[in-house]
């Protein structure tokens, strides 16, 4: 069968297939509400509605899966902490996932553009140069956050035993990277937090409590979601909206690393600005019930290379079983008992290799670091993205605005890309 001949599977085949793919981003999905304080269950409730979602604005043309972005890490936490309130734990959040809903709406303003101006001059505003050292900020700026994760005390725990349940967490993620074949080499994370909640559980067996099972004891079967309404400040739109700039470059790396694998060319069809109000409105979704931004995984890209199966019904099936098992009461409760360390072990690959993956976009794509232009370009990136820079002033009717260091990184990164021409040091 070639790649672009419609495929007819039965149903039995599509289910499993579609348990497959929930399996393969089930890690990633539940992760980014765990590192947050955002609520597992309400993570993959609005995975599967956004994933519904994408494929009704794509015209189910696109096999892909939405499930939580890590970009937004950072944004969530630090605007959380700002607006925090005692007593209302999901005080801080809401004014995060009111942000998300700005981000989201980028996404459409974004999709206009791309429409109006045509693909190839928008992506022309994120070359390597730029996209590159905003994702090596973004993983960078979530590395204290994995550190204190596994270092912060629990109870009468000593720190070492945290430490040794992350060092099997990474290790046991790096065996399976590096020597798993098939499904399970696609799913490592996953395997990390079992392997680390299972040491976790023999230690706690053994006296050292580093599980409490009381919420999986009081959590109810079957319950609804705990989804929660936005609230929306200045400040934190400030904080995380820009990072839908990054997100905006992973979209169309994804969307064309789909098409390579399924033999078909979705920036064309059917068309870049679709996929663009798939994802914008799928997270405009999820920060309107509490969730994280959604956005697509190129886990899915893997598991449609190692399955061969392209059918987009696969993944409507998926985001199904994503939503059932957000009605999962005690799933939620069992996923948001999984110990500090082992979360800070796991987030230590991942915000390395986040990272890692920047690097990748600067060396796989050839920036000559020979120019001092590109030099130029970098390096005052990562300086105002990592050195905790921040730009504010005062207005009379919104009061403070505050613009991070990642924002800063990402304006500066494209103004100066235009700024200085490729060709300025042969002309000097």
């Amino acid at each position: 069968m070639s790649q672009n001949a419609p495929q007819k599977d039965s149903t039995g085949k599509l289910i499993i297939l579609g348990i497959q793919h929930v399996f393969a981003m089930f890690g990633a999905t539940v992760l980014v509400p765990a590192l947050t304080g955002l609520n597992p269950s309400v993570a993959l409730l609005c995975a599967g509605l956004g994933t519904l979602f994408f494929h009704l604005c794509t015209k189910g043309k696109v096999p892909t899966y939405l499930g939580s972005s890590f970009a937004f890490i950072a944004g969530i936490v630090t605007v959380a902490g700002m607006y925090a309130k005692d007593g209302d734990p999901n005080y801080g959040l809401s004014y995060a996932t009111g942000a998300i809903v700005v981000a989201g709406a980028l996404y459409l303003v974004l999709a206009a553009l791309v429409l109006w101006l045509g693909a190839n001059r928008i992506k022309s505003f994120f070359p390597p140069v730029v996209t590159g050292p905003m994702i090596i900020i973004i993983g960078m700026m979530l590395a204290p956050t994995a550190i204190s994760s596994i270092v912060s005390p629990m109870g009468t725990v000593s720190v070492g035993w945290n430490w040794l349940v992350a060092l099997v967490t990474i290790a046991s993620i790096m065996g399976i990277s590096l020597w798993a074949k098939g499904l399970f080499k696609l799913v490592p994370v996953l395997f990390g937090i079992v392997f680390g909640y299972l040491a976790s559980a023999v230690l706690t067996w053994l006296g050292v409590p580093l599980v409490n099972m009381q919420p999986v004891r009081d959590a109810a079967w079957i319950s609804l979601p705990a989804v929660f309404l936005p609230r929306f400040g200045i400040k934190a739109i400030c904080m995380i909206a820009p990072i839908a700039i990054v997100t905006f470059v992973e979209h169309i790396g994804d969307i064309t690393a789909n098409g390579a694998v399924v033999g078909k060319d979705f920036v064309k069809d059917p068309g870049l600005h679709r996929t663009l109000i798939g994802d914008g409105g799928a997270t405009m979704l999820a920060g309107l019930l509490g969730g994280p931004a959604n956005t697509t995984y190129s886990e899915n890209t893997g598991v449609l290379a190692a399955t061969g199966n392209y059918n987009p019904v696969t993944l409507r099936i998926a985001a199904c079983i994503a939503i059932l098992l957000s009605l999962f009461g005690k799933l939620g409760a069992l996923l948001q008992t999984l110990p500090g360390p082992v979360m800070g072990g796991v987030s230590v690959v991942l915000f390395g290799m986040i990272a890692a993956v920047g690097l990748r976009t600067l060396v796989g794509n050839g920036v000559d670091f020979k120019a001092t232009r590109n030099l130029l370009i970098v390096a005052v990136m990562l300086v105002f993205g990592l050195g905790g820079a921040s730009i504010s002033f005062h207005t009379e009717n919104f009061g403070d605005i505050a613009f991070s260091g990642t924002a800063l990184a990402a304006i500066l990164g494209i103004v100066l890309n235009k700024a200085l021409p490729a060709h300025i040091e042969k002309d000097a």
